[in-house]
């Protein structure tokens, strides 16, 4: 019995290396994992860190059409931060890469492994900002007055 589809929000940001390009990859590799469609993408920004240090991140978020549970997406999107060269030396250290799920349709998890909705997506604005760029009823007008003393911005493409 194959799953119905569900749409889900996954954000993504690096700060080591080729954070741009390291980004627009994940974008397209996200896009070939079995079972993900990649159907929205939305600018990149960049961000200052948050609770961590280290240059300036790049951020984006896409939004996919996936029949995989939400532990099989959060699995395989760990497997892209391994093979981007992740390494979790220590709570928010600098990145290769860094891919959140923020929702999985209606679902509420809140498991040791995950918790859906992402507790602290709608308190950043390198989440918020992409994220109302490409799904703007996602977003209401308080979590956007909420971010605005937060430096994130557009990159332009």
């Amino acid at each position: 019995m194959q799953r119905d589809a569900v749409t889900a929000y996954v954000a993504l940001g690096a700060n080591l290396g080729d954070a741009v390009g390291t980004v627009r990859k994940a974008m397209d590799d996200i896009d070939g994992v079995d079972g993900v469609r990649v159907t929205r993408r939305s600018s990149l920004y960049r961000s200052a860190p948050v609770d961590s240090s280290g240059a300036d991140y790049i951020n984006a978020v896409v939004e996919v059409s996936t029949r995989l549970s939400a532990p099989d997406l959060l699995a395989r999107l760990q497997q892209l931060e391994t093979s981007a060269g992740r390494q979790r030396a220590y709570r928010n250290a600098p990145r290769t890469l860094d891919l959140d799920i923020l929702t999985y349709g209606a679902a509420h998890i809140d498991s040791v492994q995950l918790t859906l909705p992402h507790p602290r997506m709608l308190g950043r604005a390198f989440v918020v900002l992409p994220l109302a760029e490409i799904a703007p009823d996602r977003v209401d007008r308080k979590a956007l007055q909420g971010v605005s003393g937060q430096r994130c911005e557009p990159l332009g493409f």
